[in-house]
């Protein structure tokens, strides 16, 4: 049997891949990186890198980039919550988990946004977790029931006692990372168990134009000491906080992606870390940064072939919308952003689920995006020449048979051939159609989303690791003002 042939795209020319890689190299030496956190500068510093006289922007050459390009990881693995391999991260292997930040969901029932709580946050994990083409979860839900400095840490705290898929976070203070590593220590073990099966990615975002903060920089020092995935999400705006350009932004993404991966790397050589981001054209009519615009996705499927020329691992936000509802509009963007992130082999593809320039996640387009994402691993997977004889002897038996739908062949490989999406996706006649009530794709995914939520399938943390959780949680949540958690427990069984 021959291996199928796997389908790809490359937006770039190798020639233009290389001048904007030589330009991102030229910005860093000659323009620098405004870096906000001492501990980073020091580290530049005592390396090599040349730092302005007011002490905050650092030029770092070339030859510093390309000594810390070379000890970045190719691959590493991800684990579930029970100490199973997910997926190994690189080459062009692909993973989808849903998007984030969202500071607000999508109330199906009452066709309008409004603020998360904590019930909308345990309801998405748990949903995250119960649909199959998600092999990750993500704190994708910012809840507005307790204060927003510890909104970090509880969206993990609930992602790991409710959740077993390995998770796609991120810090919104300083502070935040010794909580959430000692979460995901308590879970795994042990802080070197964690190291050696990591079930964590933490975003690390510069802000455009060529700017680290105090915080990001610190996550990619944090990470990188701990042993745990750290996310790269450069966001230039072309035409707004970048070059107008498609080639111009990716000269500054990749300056951007450069710079981090040079902090990262002077913290602890080989800790792995994706070359990733969240970039958008701007829209220069309303003012908006359209993520499902066809030029977004350019630039992701673009900085996705210059980050495999380094040979790193990468990442994109695709599978967006900047639909409002879960409609054709959202349909078709996700659909085009997720079928181009696997056909450049983006090895982390966050997204699905979200609507309205990532503010608002709808557990319906969840539920829909699930399929998006089978039909595009399925995709790639390609056309596989499964037999010496492909077709030739079923038609000369045909000759005489007429018949495929009940031949050896057919029962043989129809599952293998084709990838059968759950009932959210209608392929029944018109008749059967109108016999099930007539209902539009969101409809039959809100009767999924109700469905898995009134009898889920939870596979709940042991109950003292949940202990030890708690008390750390409390802890902090005390040192901000907060005596009692909101009611976290409340999709827990029965005793």
């Amino acid at each position: 049997m021959k291996a199928s042939h796997r389908p790809k795209i490359q937006m770039l020319s190798e020639e233009n891949l290389n001048r904007i890689v030589d330009e991102a190299f030229q910005t860093l030496s000659e323009v620098g990186v405004f870096i906000e956190n001492e501990e980073a500068i020091e580290l530049l510093a005592s390396s090599g890198a040349r730092i302005s006289d007011d002490h905050k922007r650092v030029f770092i050459s070339q030859a510093l980039c390309e000594k810390c390009i070379a000890t970045v990881p190719s691959s590493y693995s991800l684990y579930d919550r029970e100490g199973n391999e997910v997926q190994r991260i690189g080459d062009d292997n692909i993973l989808f988990d849903p998007g984030s930040v969202a500071i607000l969901v999508y109330d199906y029932e009452a066709k309008k946004t409004r603020e998360p709580h904590t019930l909308d946050v345990i309801e998405y994990v748990i949903l995250s977790n119960a649909l199959p083409q998600f092999k990750a979860q993500s704190t994708g839900v910012v809840p507005a029931d307790l204060p927003k400095e510890i909104s970090d840490r509880y969206r993990l705290f609930l992602a790991l006692i409710y959740g077993t898929k390995p998770v796609v976070t991120g810090t919104f203070a300083k502070e935040a990372f010794a909580t959430m590593h000692s979460f995901l220590s308590a879970v795994r073990g042990g802080a070197e168990q964690l190291r050696e099966k990591p079930m964590a990615i933490f975003d690390c975002c510069p802000s455009p134009p060529l700017i680290w903060s105090d915080l990001t920089c610190q996550a990619l020092i944090d990470c990188a000491r701990a042993g745990i995935p750290a996310e790269l999400v450069s966001m230039p705006l072309a035409g707004a906080t970048s070059p107008v350009t498609l080639s111009g932004a990716l000269v500054q993404h990749t300056a951007e992606s450069l710079s981090g991966i040079v902090i990262h790397q002077l913290t602890r050589p080989g800790s792995p870390i994706n070359y990733g981001g969240a970039p958008a054209i701007f829209d220069m009519r309303k003012g908006t940064t359209p993520m499902g615009a066809v030029e977004t996705m350019m630039i992701d499927s673009a900085y996705a072939q210059i980050g495999k020329s380094f040979g790193f691992p990468v990442h994109a936000y695709m599978s967006v919308s900047d639909a409002k509802i879960p409609d054709y509009q959202a349909g078709f963007e996700t659909a085009m952003g997720a079928a181009l992130a696997a056909l450049a082999g983006i090895n982390v593809i966050s997204g699905p689920g979200m609507l309205d320039f990532l503010r608002c996640q709808s557990l319906e387009k969840l539920v829909l995006d699930n399929e998006v994402c089978g039909m595009a691993n399925r995709l790639i997977d390609g056309i596989n020449c499964r037999e010496e004889s492909l077709g030739f002897e079923l038609l000369r038996e045909f000759a005489e048979s007429k018949l495929f739908l009940t031949a050896e062949h057919t029962r043989k490989y129809f599952r293998e051939e084709a990838y059968y999406p759950s009932d959210v996706i209608d392929r029944g006649t018109y008749g059967e159609w109108e016999k099930k009530g007539s209902l539009s794709a969101a409809e039959r995914a809100h009767a999924k989303v109700r469905a898995t939520l009134e009898n889920p399938e939870l596979n709940i943390l042991d109950a003292a690791t949940v202990q030890e959780l708690e008390t750390v949680m409390r802890a902090d949540a005390r040192k901000y003002g907060l005596d009692k958690l909101p009611d976290w427990q409340c999709m827990l069984p029965a005793a």
